[in-house]
């Protein structure tokens, strides 16, 4: 089983795609929108937000469309409004792109508050890494551990990848070397440290399933941080299309 997929509106369902282009800042089209509580000037993570992961969002020609479970939509172009709000994201001030159109009132009906659809620059929600991996062996000595299928598991991790590997946490020994993926080729930078988003459900958004817990009880701490971490994070070194079947690590 390989993956290759991102979020095109940062926290909302994790897309999968049958290829993912590479640049030097990542794959194009990941979080290039945000959601905004405009009153706080906060931009709106899964960790405080789960139900934001039951939102689909997918691109089009005319601009934007999302959907809900319920089946409600709402699509149309995302047009600039000509305002702009900076907010706090990890410690660094994004400015970002207030947007008109018809995803704010779905956005807002579904969250229970009001919301902003936003554009953000390339990189300017991304917590870390602009591309991360995961490797299938992993995923299944997890799957072992918490009962749930190994598909299900990507999505709640969500990583740009899922590459072939034999061995469990096999990217752990990736750090500080370079990987092949189909033409492009990625630097792995570090472990990618991990919180409660991944016991919300990947459809649903509803939390459950104890995979940190699960997570916790067989895998060491990151020693400086004490973080528990699963896969890595990576920069671009050589752009490319990487195809989901062409989705292989060769250090």
């Amino acid at each position: 089983m390989v993956r290759a997929g991102f979020a095109p509106v940062k926290g909302t369902r994790h897309q999968s795609y049958d290829a993912v282009r590479l640049d030097r800042a990542g794959p194009v089209g990941d979080r290039s929108w945000c959601v905004v509580d405009v009153d706080r000037q906060q931009v709106l993570r899964t960790v405080q937000h789960p139900s934001l992961v039951a939102v689909s969002a997918v691109p089009s020609p005319d601009g934007l469309s999302l959907a809900l479970p319920s089946g409600k939509t709402a699509g149309g172009p995302v047009a600039a409004s000509g305002a702009t709000v900076t907010c706090d994201y990890w410690g660094r001030s994004v400015a970002l792109d207030l947007l008109d159109g018809p995803h704010a009132e779905l956005l807002s009906s579904h969250l229970g508050k009001p919301v902003r659809l936003a554009a953000a620059p390339r990189g300017g929600v991304v917590y870390a890494g602009a591309v991360t991996i995961v490797s299938t062996g992993t995923l299944r000595a997890l799957a072992e551990r918490v009962g749930l299928p190994v598909e299900e598991l990507a999505a709640r991790f969500r990583p740009t990848f899922v590459v072939e590997s034999e061995e469990p946490h096999a990217e752990d020994g990736w750090v500080g070397s370079e990987v092949q993926l189909g033409p492009a080729r990625v630097r792995v930078t570090s472990t990618v440290p991990r919180c409660a988003v991944v016991d919300t459900d990947p459809v649903t958004g509803e939390r459950g399933g104890r995979v940190l817990a699960a997570l916790a009880a067989y895998r060491p701490r990151d020693p400086a941080s004490g973080d528990l971490v699963l896969g890595v994070d990576a920069e671009v070194v050589v752009p490319g299309t990487v195809a989901r079947e062409g989705v292989h690590q060769d250090r």
